[in-house]
């Protein structure tokens, strides 16, 4: 890797999800309600200080956050009006770009509309140094499809709920990964797992 490459930032996928795969509303009951969703904040009771902590250490250096169109208007109508703690003074403060292929309202400050394109996205690299998708399950599909992300980071929490949103929907392009550090898991037994794009298509094969 030259020096020029090895300079550039880099998009982190964080993303918060239940043994069976569901993504939508982890953090409030009226989150994200869609298809009827019941239940919202599932991830609450489930949380506990260490995961806490090391959520907040995965933020330090952020300064972007790349969202999808939902999540973006679900943290454009919470955190502005709570600033007064580290993480909503973060999120406030840096650049934030909306993937969209229209023209959408985007009044939270430091927004910018981002056409969800392959260059689009890997320009952001030389803008910024740790680029954070948070949530946005098309967005990261869509990653996943051009293979323009760096590290996707799963927060796996123990519970079941057989319906919801899902990170690896149908429609989500194969896409090998390579774990690139020991899983760990908190007191409450949530995992957490960090990949990064690997070589080559997905194969298959028949055991002998």
């Amino acid at each position: 890797m030259s020096d020029a490459s090895a300079e550039r930032g880099r998009i982190l996928i964080d993303l918060f999800t239940t043994l069976d795969g569901v993504m939508q509303a982890p953090g409030g009951v009226d989150e994200d309600r869609e298809g009827g969703f019941r239940y919202g904040g599932w991830q609450v009771p489930l949380d506990d200080d260490v995961i806490g902590d090391e959520i907040w250490a995965g933020m330090q250096g952020l300064d972007a956050l790349l969202l999808g169109r939902k999540t973006y208007d679900i943290f454009a109508s919470y955190w502005p009006h709570h600033a007064n703690n580290p993480i909503g003074e973060l999120l406030n403060r840096v650049p934030k770009y909306l993937v969209s292929g229209g023209a959408p309202a985007a009044e939270w400050a430091e927004t910018t509309v981002l056409e969800p394109t392959p260059a689009g996205f890997d320009a952001l690299r030389d803008r910024h140094r740790n680029i954070h998708v948070i949530g946005s399950g098309k967005l990261v599909r869509t990653l996943l499809e051009y293979g323009t992300f760096d590290e996707l980071k799963l927060w796996m929490y123990p519970v079941v709920l057989g319906e919801g949103k899902r990170v690896f929907d149908r429609g989500t392009p194969p896409r090998n990964l390579r774990l690139i550090a020991p899983a760990t898991t908190s007191p409450r037994g949530i995992v957490t797992l960090r990949y990064a794009p690997a070589e080559g298509e997905v194969r298959s094969g028949t055991m002998d």
